[in-house]
């Protein structure tokens, strides 16, 4: 039977780049597919992971219907055995909707990738739709780690290297970037302390930490 299967994670566990995994074996065996993505790091219409593969996508626009955009490619002729969304947490609840439709009308596989909750540690309204549609979520495996070694469970978004909770939900930006905006994955107890790895990195270098020693 055909599946929506919601895989999420953390940034930088590898959701991309198993999404083109999947694109991969599934083109290998002579399948077609089709690829939905929404910001991607490498630019519109662009599906890449931080390993340097890239592929090309159907850059999603807000209003966009996804199920009448798959009609309408399989009414012109074309082919698609699958759909594979990245960057799902961009999606509207009602495109996610949509992409459940796929599956119920169409009888498509649809693989939808995406982190659970933004900088504030709050669900992202696309994701929030998909754990409560999916047949499956799938909770990626390849752990990221904080920069104190823990498990990193928490996404965090940094100006200039210091974390910050406030700002619009939806700011493109990549994992450790120091200018600008930038985001870091976090364990909860630094994420809850808005302890970032420059800010721990300045707080071991300050010389209130240096030992006293007496004239």
């Amino acid at each position: 039977m055909p599946e929506l299967v919601f895989f999420s994670g953390t940034m930088d566990c590898g959701k991309s780049t198993l999404a083109l995994q999947i694109e991969h074996n599934r083109s290998a065996r002579g399948l077609a597919g089709m690829i939905f993505t929404r910001d991607d790091r490498a630019g519109e219409g662009k599906l890449s992971s931080r390993l340097g593969l890239v592929t090309d996508a159907v850059e999603v626009e807000d209003e966009q219907d996804l199920y009448a955009y798959v009609v309408d490619h399989l009414s012109q002729g074309g082919r698609a055995d699958y759909v594979i969304a990245d960057e799902a947490q961009f999606l509207t609840p009602v495109q996610i909707d949509q992409l459940a439709r796929v599956v119920d009308d169409l009888s498509l596989d649809v693989y939808a990738f995406g982190i659970t909750t933004d900088f504030r540690s709050k669900l992202f309204p696309g994701s929030q739709r998909l754990v409560e549609l999916a047949d499956r979520v799938e909770v990626l495996q390849v752990e990221a780690l904080c920069w104190c070694g823990a498990r990193a469970t928490h996404n965090a978004r940094t100006i200039g290297g210091e974390m910050v909770v406030e700002g619009a939900q939806v700011v493109v930006g990549d994992v450790n970037q120091a200018e600008a905006v930038g985001y870091e994955v976090l364990c909860r107890r630094h994420h809850r302390r808005r302890m970032t790895a420059a800010t721990a990195r300045a707080a071991a270098l300050s010389p209130d930490v240096l030992p006293m020693t007496s004239a």
